[in-house]
């Protein structure tokens, strides 16, 4: 008989349709019967953290405060698993000429190893499997799907497992002109016992998550939510977190 796993799942953030990701997100963890979840709209909990396996967080330009930061860090180097969705590690700051992202928290982007920057407009793009042994991508080939690209700076050593290539504008953002890059799209960070999964795909919007921009959009994005791929490695990368190490 399987042995109770606890999670704790943070789903929160402006510009996204978060109640329909959250539920889709539920809805894989509880294909794990033992797995027991606690869902939270902020990181104020982190004593909840002392029980769990495994932390989940579908966000965006939501920030953990710097305590709260520091002791997620602590429960990672000790051995906690935490996988991060989509733009956990956004800070969005609107500014004329555009949206910046500045580096207003070194301590976050250190721990999850990379720094949203920009993306350009919804579109299809490529993803390359460079890394085909590891378990989140082991027998996936290339795709091809349509999402948001979110483009970033890498703030610390990661092991990508998935790339995709970007050349041209990102629209709306002060970092409009990017030359020909590699831009990691799925990959681990190793902290102390703890390891970080990222996955950069899976952006979501409904009818009624723009406020103050635009009170009603008329054409929801469900993007690489459409795809079986994209359910493929969140049934993966819940796989890996629910796994005890010892």
């Amino acid at each position: 008989m399987p042995k109770r796993i606890d999670a704790h799942f943070v789903a929160a953030g402006r510009y996204h349709d978060i109640d329909f990701a959250r539920l889709e997100i539920l809805k894989l963890l509880a294909e794990h019967p033992e797995i027991r979840t606690t869902v939270a709209c902020d990181y104020s909990d982190t004593d909840r953290l002392d029980e769990c396996s495994f932390l989940i967080t579908y966000c965006c330009d939501l920030m953990p405060s710097e305590e709260q930061m520091a002791r997620i860090k602590t429960w990672l180097e000790a051995g906690g698993k935490w996988l991060a969705l989509h733009g956990t590690n956004s800070i969005l700051k609107f500014v004329e000429g555009g949206v910046d992202t500045p580096n207003l928290r070194p301590d976050v982007m250190d721990v999850l190893g990379t720094q949203f920057k920009a993306h350009p407009p919804i579109g299809n793009f490529m993803v390359e499997v460079v890394n085909k042994d590891h378990e989140l991508s082991q027998g996936i080939d290339d795709f091809e799907i349509n999402d948001e690209l979110y483009l970033s700076v890498t703030t610390a050593k990661i092991d990508v497992l998935m790339t995709t290539t970007f050349e041209g504008e990102a629209t709306g953002f002060t970092d409009d002109q990017w030359p020909k890059t590699t831009v990691p799209i799925l990959y681990t960070r190793e902290l102390g016992d703890g390891e970080v999964v990222y996955n950069t795909l899976g952006h979501c919007r409904g009818h009624y998550d723009l406020p103050g921009i635009r009170d009603f959009n008329p054409t929801p994005d469900k993007c690489a939510w459409n795809y079986p791929v994209y359910y493929e490695l969140l049934r993966r990368g819940i796989t890996w977190a629910k796994r005890s190490e010892s």
